[in-house]
């Protein structure tokens, strides 16, 4: 990983989705979305990556306004383009129709000065799934806790 820089996680998504792949997709942007980017300054909250006529789009991701921008400074909320391969788009469209599969944002990160997105391919988890994650990652945690203090001791 290296020259990466990340500028937003959707730990919300890894919550609420259990993800079976990942795939890394550029965006399109205009000037003043990458330097608010850069600043760290988007929302991942309630955001989706929908396909529309063989495109694929990141839909409700909010990128706030560059302070610095003038009048001609780009709408927070307007939909970005994903920059990916034919073949991407068509494997995601069959997964998604066949599965019942969705398409989640999971980070935001500049990647040799490029502005990158990786999307999950996402099943829903039911709240007993939540439920038991939350509890197998709290008995990991007290596990390696005891592991440790057992070495010092």
């Amino acid at each position: 990983m290296t020259g990466e820089k990340v500028v937003a996680t959707n730990r919300k998504a890894r919550h609420e989705y259990e993800i079976l792949e990942t795939l890394e997709a550029g965006l399109a942007l205009r000037g003043t979305e990458v330097k608010s980017l850069r600043e760290g300054l988007v929302n991942f909250k309630d955001s989706y990556v929908a396909i529309q006529n063989g495109e694929a789009w990141l839909i409700g991701c909010h990128v706030s306004p560059y302070h610095h921008g003038t009048a001609a400074n780009h709408d927070p909320e307007r939909q970005r383009k994903l920059l990916l391969h034919r073949r991407e788009i068509q494997r995601l469209i069959g997964k998604t129709a066949e599965r019942g599969l969705t398409i989640v944002p999971l980070r935001l990160y500049f990647k040799q000065g490029r502005a990158k997105l990786e999307v999950g391919l996402a099943r829903g988890r039911k709240l007993h799934d939540k439920r038991a994650v939350l509890r197998e990652r709290e008995t990991r945690r007290e596990m390696d806790k005891a592991l440790r203090a057992r070495a010092r001791g």
